[in-house]
């Protein structure tokens, strides 16, 4: 917008108006914030561009590509044998035999690296946990939930917060896996998820509960029980909640899926809808392309705003990065921290990254403006990866 100056005889309103005039200059120079379009749309800049070395990028990709987590490509065949000696291991929701390892960096908001195949749907197993916790936010944020410290037993009437101990489990214990829910959900007992190896299982199960939010343990079956919670806030299938509120605002392509449990199917206003898991133990959970990890990574890079929309809360982006007192590397499920640059040596303190197991990673760079997506790697490469990244920058 050009502006003119009129002649006054006021020299200080004359100089309010250069001010003014001067300002507006800056602002219109500053660069704009760049988001990617609807799917598939996504400017791609070459690393030079976004200010990176392109040959120490080249030496990050091949450091992933050449890391590839040595677990079993089926993943079917993996559980079973990671979780043999867990009781009730059975499979009971979908699984997905997974691709090559693929990955993308983002720096500024464009792509400006990508290996694999990026649009390929794979499980993502527990970084669905961190959408699960954004359709809580979402909640949160409507007034649905009115206090996170208020008991969850007040929201469920179906008797899974009744007993003496679950009646004082709050959802900020339930999102900070401090809750020691007690129960069975799904044909799930509480005590079979992980149970301790140098303790025998009949004690284990006969233990003294721990008062909820002073240890954390992380537990699927309770992780479910916090979908099934927040089901009967929304009265809607989570799934829906997230691409109405979330994935079609952010541009997310429609490829990815949202499973729970054969057993998780309830009555709910008279609709049979199914709960959905909280990652892929015993299977479900999340199954979602790279790029859409990506797009989810850079709306919490973002602090929950996309273009012009306030899509998760800036308060709730900050109780999400809020150290748990008794586990301070964990925020919100699954918001993973940096405590004392813990995670991730290279990064700044305030870097976080949503983890699952394969390792699927989103870690999230605020001072850099980087996310970095990087799917069935070995879990101790991350921080190596990272490292690369960053030192790529310029």
């Amino acid at each position: 917008m050009r502006l003119c100056l009129r002649r006054t005889y006021a020299p200080t309103l004359l100089l309010a108006i250069l001010c003014e005039t001067g300002a507006t200059q800056a602002t219109a120079q500053r660069p704009s914030v760049y988001y990617p379009g609807p799917h598939p749309q996504w400017e791609r800049r070459a690393p030079a561009a976004a200010g990176m070395d392109p040959r120490l990028v080249d030496s990050a990709i091949a450091f992933a590509k050449a890391n590839e987590s040595p677990e079993p490509r089926d993943l079917a065949q993996n559980h079973q044998r990671m979780w043999s000696r867990e009781p009730h291991n059975e499979p009971v929701g979908p699984f997905k035999t997974r691709g090559d390892p693929t990955g993308i960096v983002v720096r500024n908001g464009y792509i400006v690296a990508e290996w694999g195949d990026p649009a390929r749907i794979d499980m993502t197993f527990s970084v669905t946990k961190s959408f699960l916790s954004t359709t809580v936010g979402l909640a949160y944020d409507r007034g649905l939930i009115r206090d996170l410290n208020e008991t969850v037993r007040s929201y469920v009437p179906t008797g899974e917060f009744d007993s003496a101990h679950n009646a004082a489990i709050t959802w900020d214990h339930l999102l900070r896996q401090t809750s020691d829910w007690e129960g069975t959900l799904w044909g799930k007992p509480d005590w079979a998820d992980r149970p301790p190896t140098a303790q025998p299982l009949e004690e284990y199960r006969a233990r003294t509960r721990n008062p909820p939010g002073t240890v954390y343990k992380y537990n699927d079956v309770r992780v479910n029980a916090l979908a099934y919670a927040t089901l009967q806030v929304w009265r809607r299938p989570l799934p829906e909640v997230l691409r109405e509120n979330v994935m079609d605002p952010i541009g997310a392509s429609t490829t990815w899926r949202w499973h729970g449990y054969e057993s998780s199917w309830v009555t709910l206003d008279g609709l049979r809808i199914q709960s959905v898991s909280g990652g892929g133990h015993w299977g479900g959970g999340m199954f979602i392309s790279a790029l859409d990890q990506a797009r989810f990574g850079l709306l919490t890079l973002r602090r929950g705003k996309w273009k012009d929309r306030q899509i998760l809360s800036d308060p709730w982006v900050t109780l999400a990065l809020t150290p748990t007192p008794v586990q301070r590397s964990y925020g919100f499920m699954n918001w993973f921290l940096n405590t004392d640059r813990r995670m991730l040596p290279s990064a700044p303190e305030n870097s976080f990254c949503h983890l699952g197991a394969g390792a699927n990673i989103v870690c999230v760079i605020p001072d850099h403006d980087l996310v970095i997506v990087a799917r069935w790697i070995r879990p101790n490469a991350g921080a190596g990866l990272v490292q690369r990244v960053l030192a790529a920058i310029r």
